[in-house]
This record gives C-alpha cells, sequence and structure tokens, in this order.
C-alpha cells in the first residue's frame, strides 16, 4: 500500500530542493494556469529549516498530456490520497488564487489522523471559499486571454508569444472551468491558523474579501496586505519570506 501512495507521491509533488533534516513543509499549489514551477525562486529563499514542497496538477509540464481534472472535488481527492508520505513531519498549506480553494479542499479530505501535521494554511490572493467569485464562464479564447491579461504578472507576459499562447490556453481554459463549476459545501473549520495574503493592488481579491477567510478556522486568523497586485508574490521577495517563516516559527538564521 505504501509503495502504491508513494508513486502516487512522486506524480503529484515536486520538491526543488530537497532538505531532509527540515522542521516543516511547505506545501504549495499553484494558481490557474500555473505549474510546481512557480514557486521554484520562493524554494531558494527559504531557509534550510523549511522544505518546499509543490504540488504538479496533470495536463501541464511533465505531466503534459494527462487529463485535466473534471472538477476542483477530484484534483483535491486526487492530491489528498497522494500526500501521507509528506506528513511524517509538520506541514502548511500556501495556495496562490485556485491554488488556495485546492489547498483548503484538500486540507477537508485528509483522514482525521492526519489532520494535526497541518500547523498553518496561507490562502493567497484568493476570496474564501464560501463567497462567489464574480466569474462568468469564459466562452472563447479572447475572454481568456483578456482576463489574465487583467490580473497581471509574468504569466501574462508570456501570453504575447504565439506559441507559448497556444500551449498555455487549455490549461487555462481547463482551470477555469474548474473555478467555475466549483460549489462551497459547508463542513467543520479547519483547525489550525489561517493566514490570508492580498495585494494592495489586486482587483481580484481585496482586503474585506481576504478577511472571510476568518469563517474557515476555528485555529486564529490574520490578514497580511502585501505590495503589489494579484501576482504580488513574484516581488514580494524578502518579505514574503520573513511573513511565511515568522508563522512557521522558523525564522531566518
Amino acid at each position: 500500500m505504501f509503495a502504491q501512495t508513494a508513486a502516487q507521491t512522486a506524480r503529484w509533488f515536486r520538491t526543488p530542493a530537497r532538505r531532509p533534516q527540515a522542521r516543516v513543509r511547505l506545501v504549495c499549489f499553484p494558481h490557474a494556469g500555473g505549474a510546481a514551477a512557480a514557486f521554484r525562486g520562493l524554494a531558494d529563499r527559504l531557509p534550510p529549516s523549511v522544505e518546499l514542497v509543490a504540488v504538479q496538477y496533470p495536463g501541464r509540464q511533465d505531466r503534459y498530456g494527462e487529463p485535466f481534472a473534471p472538477d476542483l472535488d477530484t484534483l483535491a481527492a486526487g492530491i489528498a490520497a497522494a500526500i501521507e508520505p509528506l506528513l511524517d513531519r509538520p506541514v502548511a498549506f500556501f495556495g496562490h488564487s485556485l491554488g488556495a480553494t485546492v489547498a483548503f479542499e484538500t486540507a477537508r479530505k485528509l483522514p482525521a489522523r492526519y489532520r494535526p501535521a497541518l500547523r498553518h494554511f496561507f490562502a493567497s490572493a484568493r476570496r474564501a471559499p464560501m463567497v462567489p467569485n464574480p466569474f462568468a464562464p469564459l466562452l472563447d479564447d479572447a475572454g481568456v486571454l483578456a482576463y489574465v491579461r487583467g490580473l497581471g504578472g509574468l504569466g501574462a507576459q508570456l501570453l504575447a508569444d504565439e506559441d507559448l499562447r497556444e500551449m498555455a490556453l487549455p490549461v487555462l481554459r481547463a482551470d477555469f472551468h474548474l473555478v467555475d463549476t466549483y460549489r462551497y459545501t459547508p463542513g467543520a473549520p479547519l483547525l489550525c491558523p489561517i493566514t490570508a495574503l492580498v495585494g494592495q493592488d489586486d482587483q481580484a481579491c481585496g482586503p474585506a474579501d481576504g478577511r472571510r477567510w476568518a469563517e474557515c478556522t476555528a485555529g486564529g486568523f490574520d490578514l497580511q496586505v502585501m505590495p503589489g497586485g494579484h501576482f504580488y508574490l513574484e516581488s514580494a521577495g524578502a518579505e514574503l519570506v520573513s511573513l511565511l517563516t515568522d508563522r512557521l516559527g522558523c525564522p531566518r538564521p
């Protein structure tokens, strides 16, 4: 059984810098259209006491050719089923944009015996799950591209390249389908603290949206407003690392 789980883990997770002696694992969930590689820079900046592990959704990068998840619940279930070998030490979840909702549903699917391993939850640039997203179905490629460009970030800049744009569009459409079909189901709150992070210039998720994450936990809550827009984490650098390590009890040396 464990061998099968280990194979599933290798399929779902990428570790840019292995740190066997780390005190905490930070499991990162990418945004819509994103992949595990989005967190490589953050992994390099974290101290040795924190090992970053990034989720690789199907249908992109080294999982290209695999079918996309049909809905967010199926995606979260696949991740939860593969994460057991990573729970041999305390973990924290960091989800950015769509990734925050995926991380939340993954946390809710953890078996009861593993839930104490989840010590902190970071919800980045995302409305709380019970808050409907003002997201009308994007029926054509022009609508998808316009929405992504409006969010800014390096990904939006890459869409100017025709070849990259053609590769990215199927992934974006699949991920927007996850957003559009997601429906929050009330349930027990998380037991760990939640930190919500929002960019001060983000038009898609502001401080009022971030505060609603307080309703998702019985373990404490705080809101942090970061300089920048929806993709503030691309330039946050030392400020983000300091915040993460402080909340995880792993200050930088």
